[in-house]
């Protein structure tokens, strides 16, 4: 146990590429505003053009089934390995839980932690995969405003962790990058012919994930205002408000999807 835990914490916290990683906007790969503006227009307009343009399915069951679960199950493993690497990232290199909340006013992007959110940002352009296999699959029941809506406003979330050195993401990117693993092995199960009963459950732990970012903001909140700030406290603010939207958009949900299966 000793030696698979030595192992991970070389390759997933002390390898050089991650404990010297620094984030450098203009010289990183997708470091820049232009980029990211760029990506999220070309990912609405190309989802609007497709959602339009295709009125029955592109590709067969056959065909698209093996596509959906490879693409399933890479982000399964990564959101694994990123859930993995951050909290060993926080075990080895975070001084106490103070600094996991508030990180200081002059906390540089560089190290571990900032390594994995450059690595939780970039998987979020890989998802935007997930709205391509919907509009091949023609499944439009399942291309919702939620569902555009938070793919595209997750990829500025995760730039203003970086750009703003944004206290408290390593909570947000652990409980995201689980509840991450849960819904890829879920779509992933179906992709193989496997449908599990408990697909309400994941929409129970994507609520509960809001729920306690809230919860925990408060925390971090009290060490800003009666300490000498947290840093990143206006991509905080970016946080809050898309995680509030996206509660409301969830709960919405929620009662639509499962208002039937309530007891009478």
């Amino acid at each position: 146990m000793a030696e698979i835990l030595s192992s991970l914490s070389y390759w997933l916290v002390n390898h050089p590429k991650i404990h010297n990683f620094s984030w450098k906007p203009g010289q990183t790969l997708a470091s820049t505003p232009e980029f990211l503006s760029i990506s999220v227009l070309i990912y609405l307009s190309l989802t609007i053009l497709l959602s339009k343009s295709v009125r029955r399915p592109i590709l067969g069951a056959e065909i698209l089934k093996p596509i959906t679960a490879l693409h399933s199950l890479s982000l399964f493993l990564l959101s694994l390995i990123m859930a993995v690497g951050c909290i060993l990232s926080i075990i080895f290199h975070a001084p106490d839980l103070h600094h996991i909340i508030c990180f200081p006013l002059d906390t540089q992007p560089s190290g571990p932690l900032f390594f994995w959110a450059y690595i939780f940002y970039l998987s979020k352009i890989l998802e935007l995969g997930d709205t391509v296999l919907i509009i091949v699959s023609n499944s439009r029941q399942r291309l919702t405003f939620l569902h555009v809506y938070h793919h595209a406003t997750v990829l500025v979330m995760c730039y203003m962790w970086l750009r703003t050195s944004q206290s408290l993401f390593p909570v947000a990117l652990v409980t995201n990058a689980i509840v991450h693993v849960i819904m890829y092995y879920y779509y992933l199960s179906c992709a193989m012919g496997v449908r599990p009963k408990w697909k309400r459950l994941l929409t129970n732990c994507q609520i509960i994930q809001f729920l306690f970012s809230f919860s925990i903001s408060g925390m971090m909140l009290y060490y800003h205002f009666t300490g000498f700030g947290c840093s990143g406290i206006y991509g905080w603010c970016f946080n809050a408000l898309f995680n509030a939207s996206l509660l409301a958009l969830f709960l919405h949900f929620h009662a639509n999807s499962y208002a039937k299966s309530r007891p009478s």
